[in-house]
């Protein structure tokens, strides 16, 4: 885990225009921050107060793309997004919804004549969708699904709807176990997968299949009923798990048909075909064939043919997406990445069906590509230092919508063609405009067995090459997530460089974008090459003439955290200060406390009691925890209590060993966030607390 032209656009209208908004209903209505740049430099204040662009969507016509902005209000502690629509010519924006609850997951139905989406409603206190005009009016609710709607996704004919909600029958306890104690807050546990990411597993989405007439929804039906499976997949899966047929006949969708102990060790999704006339279900991809991941269908636009994204391999979740293209009529699947040694992250089919557009990670970057189905060849259509995500062709124009952004600059709308394109909204201009600029830089850095490894340097602002600078060296996490011209809003290189950093961040052994060989040679080896990377960007960034080699320091989350960990007992005197977020610490209580277990059981070769398996043993063998005799540097540990990818406990031995062992340390706990930190408030004390630290021992 090439040339471009921008051409700036108009502003965003502040205002909304007196038809297109949805009235307030009293609470609160969080806009857009006051926020001002001080001496030209990024603060956790100004980074919260960024707008953050979201699922641009084009009509079917071509003629209007909708998208949301979300704004965070630091004193209210939450966010809000609103509904906005751009002119792909002209570039001019304009505002629908103003409201106090954030609306997503937008679609237009009935040929465009009105956009759908998912918002808070007060007759049922819960999420549910709506629709109105494409000018903003007419409003309406269109469900009222007990405990809500997570996502959906309506037919071609928009006649029919597929939708996921919550239930929680799947699951219940013994009744008389639990007779006459209603006050009893104990769970009783007989299987694995009992929690997932940040909550006790009490519920699971199924999704919904209903009829709708234009104002209701009616005859929902449950199509997987009885069945104890997710459907989307937890934690992520959203609409993107269902794809309907240009005839509104028939639904793929995405569901992992295993629970308990199979379902922690396995990472077997697959494609199912409903029939919504007979209610018959087929398995798509079954059998050993199909034992990865299988996931994110489409239908080409005449029906005939389907494309989906797939793993070839078991429990490994970071394997290489292909491309496939499944014939309906015969079921014989093509992989059109059959050969490219890089993958898709997102597609779209162009109107005529011949070709599937789609992004993807390539050598620190995440340019927009095209492959033709019938040979299977594949050429980029915009790329430059930059990431793009949310591709989507643009009607018959020919045209793609997408979003780019880079470490520079957050998401904003970008209509892209070969050799060309064109910005379509600024968001964030009066903003980013304040601030003064900062310098990203592409190096290739030797790696200890003789290759190269691309790693970005983000120089601070004034940056003067006879100055001496403290550096940072960025660990990515995932562990294979790319570190690519990516946005963050957590670890942003732009404000790290705004506080006089200069940073490294190296796309080290086990990222994408590099091919297979280079993501998979982390599995099995976490404490190998990829460490060895590590202090190959490290001694190369202290060798500039402009860094001060006593001062740096290095920082991580989540598999950077382990990183992190790792690297302070093995730096020999290279680090001056250490931060890691929700790392792991201790190898073999995460191979038993994590709740997907594939991913451990993969990544870390096995379980540490199987003493015959050498490259577990070698994994176990290198955990952090085992060389706290050798930490020297000061360090601090974040946490989030609701994290169970990584327990909060890792980062707590971590912070107990760092003082034991008498070191400098300190350790932020968040009782409220899980893997990442999510509210305002607390992502500005992290920041805070990041660079106090930080600043303490660098400068």
């Amino acid at each position: 885990m090439n040339k471009t032209t921008i051409v700036m656009s108009a502003m965003l209208m502040p205002l909304c225009l007196a038809t297109s908004c949805k009235e307030s209903t009293g609470e609160k209505v969080i806009e857009k921050p006051e926020i001002t740049v001080s001496d030209g430099m990024m603060t956790p204040e100004v980074l919260e107060a960024l707008g953050q662009v979201n699922a641009a969507t084009p009509s079917p016509d071509g003629k209007t793309i909708a998208f949301t902005v979300k704004y965070e209000d630091v004193k209210e502690n939450k966010g809000n997004a609103e509904i906005y629509l751009v002119d792909p010519e002209s570039g001019e924006v304009k505002r629908l919804t103003h409201t106090a609850g954030s609306e997503g997951n937008l679609q237009w139905i009935a040929g465009g004549e009105r956009l759908a989406y998912i918002a808070k409603d007060k007759d049922t206190d819960a999420p549910q969708i709506f629709s109105m005009k494409a000018d903003g009016s007419d409003v309406v609710c269109h469900s009222a699904v007990k405990g809500g709607v997570d996502c959906f996704v309506f037919s071609p004919d928009s006649k029919k709807v597929v939708y996921s909600t919550q239930i929680k029958d799947f699951n219940q306890n013994d009744s008389t176990l639990f007779e006459g104690l209603d006050k009893t807050s104990g769970r009783l546990v007989d299987d694995l997968m009992y929690k997932h990411w940040d909550e006790w597993v009490e519920a699971i989405p199924h999704p919904f299949v209903a009829e709708f007439d234009g104002k209701k929804i009616s005859g929902d039906k449950d199509i997987m009923a009885g069945e104890p499976y997710e459907c989307p997949m937890k934690p992520f899966g959203g609409a993107e798990s269902f794809a309907w047929s240009p005839d509104s006949k028939s639904l793929v969708y995405v569901s992992r048909k295993l629970t308990g102990m199979e379902y922690a060790y396995s990472t077997d999704s697959d494609l199912f075909l409903y029939d919504t006339e007979s209610g018959k279900t087929e398995c798509l991809t079954p059998g050993e064939e199909w034992p990865g991941y299988d996931t994110d269908p489409m239908f080409s636009p005449d029906g005939t043919s389907l494309a989906f994204l797939s793993m070839k391999t078991a429990k490994y979740e970071s394997d290489k997406k292909r491309l496939m293209v499944m014939d309906m009529k015969t079921r014989q699947v093509r992989d059109l990445t059959d050969g490219w040694d890089r993958w898709p992250e997102g597609m779209a089919w162009a109107p005529d069906g011949k070709t599937i557009y789609f992004n993807g990670y390539s050598d620190g970057v995440m340019p927009i590509f095209k492959v033709n189905v019938a040979d299977a060849a594949i050429e980029e259509v915009a790329g430059g230092q930059y990431d793009y995500v949310g591709v989507k062709p643009l009607g018959e124009t020919g045209k793609l919508v997408c979003m780019r952004h880079s470490m520079l600059e957050p998401n904003d709308v970008y209509l892209a063609t070969a050799g060309e394109v064109k910005q379509l909204t600024e968001i964030n201009k009066d903003i980013l405009s304040q601030l003064k600029d900062v310098k990203v830089e592409k190096h290739m850095v030797p790696t200890t067995d003789g290759k190269e490894m691309t790693c970005w340097v983000i120089l601070p602002p004034d940056f003067d090459p006879n100055k001496k600078y403290p550096a940072i060296l960025y660990c990515q996490g995932g562990p294979q997530q790319a570190v690519s011209q990516f946005w963050s809003y957590r670890w942003n290189f732009r404000i790290m460089a705004a506080h006089g950093y200069v940073v490294i961040a190296p796309n080290r052994r086990g990222l994408p974008g590099f091919g297979e060989e280079w993501n998979r040679q982390i599995s099995g080896d976490y404490g190998g090459q990829n460490m060895r990377d590590y202090f190959s960007a490290t001694d190369y960034i202290a060798s500039q003439p402009y860094v001060d080699e006593k001062k740096i320091g290095a920082i991580g989350a989540s598999y950077g955290g382990f990183s992190v960990y790792w690297l302070a007992g093995h730096h020999e005197g290279r680090f001056a200060a250490l931060v890691a977020h929700a790392g792991i610490f201790n190898m073999e209580a995460q191979y038993l406390e994590t709740e997907e277990m594939w991913f451990a059981d993969f990544d870390m070769g096995g379980a540490p009691w199987d003493e015959g398996n050498a490259v577990a043993q070698r994994t176990f063998a290198t955990s952090p925890h085992k060389f706290v005799n050798n930490w020297t540097a000061p360090i601090l540990v974040t946490v989030g209590e609701l994290d169970y990818r990584i327990l909060a406990s890792q980062g707590m031995m971590a912070f107990n060993a760092a003082k034991m062992h008498g070191l400098e340390a300190e350790m932020l706990v968040f009782p409220d966030e899980n893997h990442w930190i999510l509210k305002p408030q607390n992502a500005i004390l992290w920041q805070r607390t990041f660079f106090r630290f930080l600043d303490r021992y660098l400068k």
